[in-house]
């Protein structure tokens, strides 16, 4: 393949790849806790962490994440004590951190709103050496994370009073998973960028139940989604010249949309063979349902 002859699409891919990773493996457990906006939120910080970048003449990777990694906190800070005013403050956190970037990357020495562009929508041909390197580094944090404590993750995000009395740590693991979101919301930026970085984290998630509601099933099928189209939408944009995070997002979306028809006769097979099974003296209405704690979940 002659794209991968040069070195900036091969930073590309590489970046693409880690990015399909990341994103539904932070991604599921948002969709379990339902907060698939957030990755949405953080990437909104995230945009004044890239114009104090800039403004500083540091790196705009590292220095948004630090600044999502703030944000998280502060949002899951909102979240636990917030009461009726949370959703007043998380707005003005979003869009003041959309204002903060605009504002920075404007004073900074001959910045505009032009460098923007890359971080809020992906560029392929802006990923640089340090760029890979910090989105290396980022993203072996997100792994060890959601695949080492995916017990204790899937557990609070079901249930968290469930979680509390086993004695979990809940309001840490909370804020770890926070934390781990505004780190995949930078690692992704590059590519997808920051306005269409939550559609990867959720999309690919909610293709994969369509197929499986095993936790490990869908986790798995979540992540090879994500691969595959990240790595299609960054070859797509090469050869088509189109903009790499749209065509990601699109493809995901077209790959939810196939799956979702696909899925309906095979749960319409599944109910008819359910009802099947059903004795005939035992009416549905007097049946007990098995109840089953957040750990027991088959396949974590």
């Amino acid at each position: 393949m002659d794209l991968l002859d040069y070195a900036f699409m091969q930073r590309a891919l590489l970046a693409a790849v880690l990015v399909g990773i990341t994103a539904p493996a932070v991604g599921i457990y948002l969709v379990q806790r339902r907060q698939a906006l957030m990755g949405d939120g953080i990437g909104h910080v995230a945009m004044t962490g890239v114009g104090l970048g800039f403004l500083l003449s540091a790196s705009p990777v590292w220095m948004a994440t630090a600044v999502s990694v703030l944000g998280a906190v502060i949002m899951e800070l909102i979240r636990w004590y917030g009461k009726t005013r949370g959703d007043l403050a998380l707005a003005m956190l979003f869009y003041g951190g959309m204002a903060g970037g605009v504002m920075f990357i404007n004073l900074a020495p001959g910045g505009s709103n032009a460098n923007l562009t890359s971080y809020l929508f992906g560029s392929l041909s802006t990923v640089s050496e340090s760029d890979v390197t910090a989105i290396c580094v980022l993203a072996a944090f997100v792994v060890l994370v959601t695949l080492g404590l995916r017990r204790q993750l899937f557990a609070v995000s079901q249930d968290e009073e469930f979680a509390r009395v086993t004695g979990l740590p809940v309001r840490a693991l909370n804020l770890l998973t926070a934390v781990t979101a505004a780190v995949t919301v930078t690692v992704a930026m590059r590519v997808v960028g920051l306005l269409l970085v939550s559609a990867l984290m959720v999309v690919p998630v909610a293709a994969a139940q369509q197929l499986s509601r095993s936790f490990a099933a869908t986790f798995a099928i979540a992540v090879a989604i994500g691969v595959s189209v990240t790595v299609g939408g960054t070859v797509t944009s090469y050869y088509q010249d189109v903009p790499p995070g749209a065509t990601i997002v699109l493809l995901t979306i077209a790959v939810f949309i196939a799956l979702s028809v696909a899925a309906t006769p095979l749960a319409r097979r599944r109910a008819r063979a359910l009802a099947a099974a059903q004795p005939a003296g035992d009416p549905a209405e007097c049946t007990i349902p098995a109840t089953r704690g957040a750990s027991d979940e088959v396949g974590v």
